[in-house]
């Protein structure tokens, strides 16, 4: 088969993976070394090989889960041909666990996905009105502290400059003595 771009491909074996019950995963790609450009990619069954465990210096980086790598060879590799189509030039069919009964039960896991995004969206925006309700309350307490030390400053110049004219009154009355 091939197909018109590198997402045509792509759309074709999502459309194929739905039908037959089971998650496309984009697994790699073969750039150009000349000008970066994507030369061939491989496309696969999101249960293809196994998870390495990610440990950071002090160990796990994250809560370990249940792995949903089982090794599976599905996949197809399409290259960009000379005649500019993308070429499917390797299939491998057999997967080597159970599909999804229908593709709704797939689609059942996205939409509870979807949902538990929005509702993490909905509480995130609603988290940063209240920082930012935060915000101008903080601004406007720093803008009254401000202006409470500005008066005091004043209050305090005034009392200083009081203190030495007593002073320069007290040292005159002293010499009159």
């Amino acid at each position: 088969m091939q197909f018109d771009s590198e997402d045509a491909a792509k759309i074709f074996y999502d459309e194929y993976a739905r039908r037959l019950g089971f998650v496309m995963r984009v697994m790699s790609c073969r750039r150009s070394e000349r000008d970066g450009r994507i030369l061939a990619r491989r496309l696969g069954c999101n249960k293809e090989g196994y998870c390495v465990s990610i440990r950071g210096k002090f160990g796990p980086v994250r809560k370990p889960r249940p792995s949903t790598r089982e090794g599976c060879k599905a996949m197809i590799h399409v290259k960009y041909d000379k005649s500019g189509k993308w070429v499917i030039t390797k299939f491998v069919k057999d997967h080597n666990h159970p599909l999804v009964v229908s593709p709704r039960e797939a689609r059942q896991t996205m939409d509870e996905k979807d949902k538990k995004i929005q509702e993490l969206t909905t509480e995130l925006r609603n988290k940063k009105r209240l920082c930012t309700t935060y915000q101008e309350q903080l601004t406007t307490f720093m803008k009254i502290v401000e202006e409470h030390s500005d008066l005091l400053s004043k209050k305090v110049q005034n009392v200083v400059s009081n203190l030495k004219e007593f002073e320069c009154i007290d040292q005159e009355l002293s010499q009159h003595r």
